[in-house]
């Protein structure tokens, strides 16, 4: 894959998985990088997908966000160059997966360059603001909760804030404490990136459900989230499909937020199902 990112702001680091015939370009979640999607492309079976996939700005081995514009936005540009080259490598369009703050990345790609895209699955698309007009006492639930973490990080405690916000979204284990220190320090190396993100998620700053954006994609969506994952991803789930011509909702049960990682084998499956029908 021929593949120049001289022309971004940015360039961000990417690698692939696998080396099947059908494409595909991930994001990853927050606090995360890359190589989270090793398991779900083991599962799918590395000789039948290629998946190519970045480090998010502020990520794994990508330089620190600059500052400038709208992070989501900022990825997704990124991410369109990786989409791009595929699209020319492969002759015709791919398939786009994202998690959580990465699926929201996914979903700007999508309606920046819908041609691009042969199918979009979001796995716990974390667009609280979605869930504003189904289910406003979730949104505003999820604004209290997430003072616990606004807090501490205010007042320049990043590692506890870090942790807290790891607790509330990540797998659960191994606890902080356990986990070994070059991960600790990676995560809250990404932690304020990812407060800046914010208003994008909780106010949707980027733009992404103006009126016709969602309902523009006309390309086959798939929503998934775990059976067990944070009460508002119901509400964001249901506001996000409802939006999209054709767009259905999976529910991987008893898995949590981060189910492509505890749960690749159901997500596999859930997958193959899905690329199946088109």
């Amino acid at each position: 894959m021929s593949l120049d990112l001289s022309a971004l702001p940015q360039e961000v680091y990417h690698r692939k998985f696998g080396t099947g015939a059908r494409h595909l370009v991930a994001v990853h979640c927050s606090l995360a990088h890359s190589g989270a999607w090793r398991g779900l492309v083991g599962a799918l079976g590395e000789d039948r997908v290629s998946c190519t996939a970045f480090d998010m700005l502020s990520h794994g081995k990508s330089p620190d966000w600059d500052g400038q514009g709208l992070l989501q936005r900022r990825n997704a540009e990124a991410g369109l160059c990786l989409l791009e080259a595929e699209v020319a490598e492969t002759g015709g369009p791919v398939d786009l997966i994202g998690h959580s703050f990465g699926a929201t990345v996914a979903l700007a790609m999508a309606e920046m360059r819908p041609d691009l895209v042969r199918s979009l699955v979001m796995i716990e698309p974390v667009l609280f603001a979605a869930a504003k007009v189904q289910n406003p006492d979730a949104l505003e639930q999820m604004r209290s909760d997430h003072m616990a973490v606004r807090s501490p990080y205010a007042a320049g405690d990043v590692e506890y804030a870090t942790r807290l916000f790891n607790r509330a979204w990540g797998t659960g284990h191994p606890k902080w404490p356990d986990l070994p220190e070059h991960a600790r320090a990676a995560m809250v190396r990404s932690f304020p990136a990812v407060m800046d993100c914010d208003s994008q998620v909780y106010d949707d700053a980027a733009g992404l459900l103006a009126p016709g954006a969602l309902e523009a994609l006309e390309m086959p969506v798939l929503v998934m989230q775990g059976g067990a994952t944070q009460p508002i991803m119901t509400a964001v789930t249901d506001a996000l499909s409802a939006r999209m011509p054709e767009a259905q909702i999976s529910v991987i049960k008893g898995a949590g937020h981060m189910v492509p990682v505890t749960h690749p084998e159901a997500v596999a499956e859930v997958l193959r199902a899905f690329w199946s029908q088109r």
